[in-house]
């Protein structure tokens, strides 16, 4: 089976809490190695900022919507989240700020998306 069947197939077993989960362990490895990355690299470090950002946006914008049907205060903490991530990736892409905030936001969601509150 090619790569391409196989994330195919497995897109088609996960539900949207597991698909969301997946995403952010994928963009919150790719900062992580992004830190890593020497200042001199600044695609490496560029692109995972970039991603995190959409990713961001995008749930920012889903949130926006009317008929998505997370609780109101939910959903507007999100956005927050979405506003302040896009400043601090800003401030990090001019090196006034480091990764570690991003990365921990990250997975403070990827606790909630598991379903629990002691993941690591």
């Amino acid at each position: 089976m090619s790569l391409r069947a196989y994330q195919q197939a497995a897109t088609r077993a996960e539900n949207p809490r597991e698909m969301e989960y997946r995403l952010f362990g994928q963009v919150t490895r790719a900062l992580m190695d992004a830190s890593q990355a020497p200042v001199d690299d600044i695609a490496t470090r560029i692109d995972a900022l970039d991603w995190n950002r959409k990713v961001w946006s995008a749930l920012a914008t889903d949130c926006a919507l009317p008929e998505n049907q997370l609780p109101m205060q939910l959903r507007a903490s999100i956005i927050s989240l979405s506003l302040w991530v896009g400043r601090h990736s800003s401030a990090v892409m001019r090196k006034e700020e480091e990764f570690e905030p991003l990365i921990e936001i990250n997975r403070m969601i990827m606790q909630g998306l598991s379903g629990r509150a002691d993941a690591a």
